[in-house]
């Protein structure tokens, strides 16, 4: 089946994660050290991309390039025809665990999403996460996500504090993203859909100090509100695509925090920190940090799990390449 690249637009049509499209048998290949893809990730796909100018992100309409070729975190996303997508999910429904189609910042996106959302579950009896748009939503869109069977809600706040939103995303930015807005329709969202059946993507080397995100966790644990760590990986021709990524040393520490506060009792005074916001001191036994690390749990990636409960949003290598140092585990 031969990929789509005459830039036709959603809900005809729709961009497919690499990982996911070899998963699926649309793009030949092998996912590295044996990892499967078991979320089919989606993308709303237009010939203008999206009208956000998020600084980080690959989508955005100043990055140069054509819209449908650009890559996002740093993976190309395929364009098929949504009926050919679909019906692959069917025909590979025992590899595939869940479906998350994903917004961006278009008029149409709203509309599309459903659409999208129904021709999937008219082939197949499939769990769908949105990952949405909170600028385009209000609370009656989400209900009529809810009600299209659409039972996660990812929502993609990326920025761990107001003042990195502002800068990467809002209008200092030269964006429309609202942080309070995203948080408005984090709290509505929750109200509907219920506790661990929403999160909030969060990108680690915006700018953003180790306290913005303890504060950040504590505050999706008070709601029970999920948060998907994501490693800032820069994309080339983009306003932050000079900048490094955060030191995997660093990487690790957050990864491993963000798993003590969600599953341990650690107060918040448990942290510490300097005059910068940066850690100094975890206020915990040596044996239960040996015990997590051992684990290996708080490495893997976050993500939306199948029906079952297991992790099926493990998104292969979309924050390093294969043959660097494992930024998250896809496994």
């Amino acid at each position: 089946m031969s990929e789509i690249w005459n830039h036709e637009s959603s809900p005809e049509h729709i961009r497919i994660s690499t990982a996911a499209a070899i998963e699926l048998g649309l793009k030949p290949g092998l996912l590295y050290r044996g990892a499967s893809c078991p979320c089919i990730n989606l993308l709303l796909n237009y010939d203008v991309g999206c009208y956000a100018t998020c600084t980080y992100c690959g989508l955005a309409r100043e990055r140069p390039g054509i819209a449908a070729e650009n890559s996002f975190i740093r993976v190309g996303w395929p364009v098929y025809h949504t009926e050919i997508v679909a019906n692959a999910i069917a025909n590979k429904i025992d590899r595939v665990g869940r479906v998350c189609i994903a917004m961006v910042h278009h008029p149409q996106a709203y509309d599309d999403t459903l659409t999208v959302t129904k021709e999937i579950l008219a082939k197949v009896d499939v769990p769908i996460s949105g990952l949405v748009m909170a600028t385009l939503l209000n609370g009656k869109r989400l209900r009529a996500f809810k009600d299209a069977s659409i039972d996660i809600i990812g929502i993609g706040l990326d920025a761990a504090s107001q003042e990195v939103f502002h800068q990467t995303r809002g209008r200092g930015a030269g964006g429309s993203h609202s942080w309070e807005q995203h948080w408005e329709i984090v709290h509505i969202a929750r109200e509907l859909y219920g506790p661990k059946k929403v999160n909030c993507h969060v990108v680690v080397g915006l700018g953003e100090t180790d306290r913005e995100l303890v504060e950040l966790f504590y505050r999706c644990r008070a709601i029970e509100v999920e948060a998907y760590l994501f490693s800032f990986n820069p994309e080339p021709g983009t306003v932050m695509g000079g900048l490094s990524r955060t030191p995997i040393s660093r990487w690790r520490r957050i990864q491993l925090i963000k798993n003590l506060i969600e599953d341990t009792n650690l107060p918040t005074e448990a942290f510490e920190f300097d005059d910068k916001g940066n850690l100094t001191h975890i206020d915990a036994s040596n044996e239960l940090i040996d015990l997590l690390i051992s684990s290996g749990t708080p490495f893997m990636t976050g993500g939306c799990p199948d029906r079952n409960g297991k992790l099926a949003c493990n998104r292969p290598y979309g924050s390093y390449k294969p043959g660097e140092e494992f930024r998250d585990f896809p496994f």
